[in-house]
């Protein structure tokens, strides 16, 4: 099994999940809200100077998942490569 973390900004979730349905992947998973931090694409805060947020995902998942989650997410960080999305995987 592999546990699988996504960040990304708000404003693509719903992208990221419509991606995931088409894929049939991903349909278990646990979301956070409100996921503040700093990272390349800037700071995520959540206040009046940095008001956008991410959000997280976790899925735990077998390898093959793994390789198609990743494959639905490359094609959204296509369409929006400024928005921070990042995919961690651990065994």
């Amino acid at each position: 099994m592999k546990r699988i973390e996504i960040m990304a900004n708000n404003s693509v979730e719903e992208n990221i999940l419509e991606a995931f349905l088409d894929a049939g992947v991903g349909k278990y998973y646990t979301k956070y809200n409100s996921v503040h931090g700093v990272g390349r694409s800037g700071p995520k805060m959540g206040d009046s100077v940095w008001p956008e947020e991410n959000f997280t995902l976790v899925i735990w998942c077998d390898e093959d998942e793994a390789r198609m989650i990743h494959d639905a997410l490359a094609k959204v960080k296509e369409r929006f490569p400024d928005e921070g999305i990042k995919m961690f995987g651990l065994d």
